[in-house]
């Protein structure tokens, strides 16, 4: 093969592989591609709400009527037995029932959520969320309390007797 040959031949492989990317590029962008999700603190936003996810609604729902109520019992109740969280909820719930107050419209703004582990008895999620929408009510006094910063904790949920309770909240 002479010097022009061997030019002419690698030109021709060059030229095939460069065609068969341009349509190998064509047919790849004519499949849809998904929508890219929005960023939410620099993250993408949380993918439609999963079944662990609307356990946690659930569960923060339950927990602003306790408080709304003023019922330490039924915040207890939130809570696996022995549970340092739940110490700290109904001491908090305590505190400002003695001051005559209640806090209502508590609602949690679940900001992020990543699943790490999820079965039949036990869910672990990490999540980030911050209070919004509460307002410390008394005789005579109705006080917005202010906006909270979101934080991100791992929350360990496990049924116990049918119902999904708080294992734990670690930062």
């Amino acid at each position: 093969m002479t010097l022009p040959r061997v030019l002419l031949a690698v030109l021709v492989l060059i030229l095939l592989s460069a065609l068969a990317v341009a349509v190998g590029g064509v047919v790849r962008s004519t499949e849809p591609r998904p929508a890219p999700r929005p960023l939410l603190l620099g993250r993408p936003a949380p993918e439609p709400e999963s079944a662990a996810v609307r356990v946690l609604r659930a569960w923060d729902v339950r927990r602003a009527r306790a408080w709304s109520r003023g019922e330490t019992g039924a915040l207890r109740r939130l809570y696996v037995a022995r549970s340092s969280a739940a110490r700290h909820d109904v001491a908090m719930l305590r505190a400002w029932s003695r001051r005559g107050l209640r806090v209502r419209g508590m609602r949690m703004q679940v900001l992020g959520v990543d699943v790490r582990a999820q079965g039949p008895d036990r869910i672990v999620l990490m999540v980030t969320d911050r209070l919004t929408g509460a307002v410390a009510v008394g005789s005579g006094t109705r006080v917005p309390l202010p906006r909270d910063a979101a934080s991100t904790r791992t929350v360990t949920l496990r049924r116990v007797t049918g119902e999904w309770r708080v294992a734990s909240v670690l930062p």
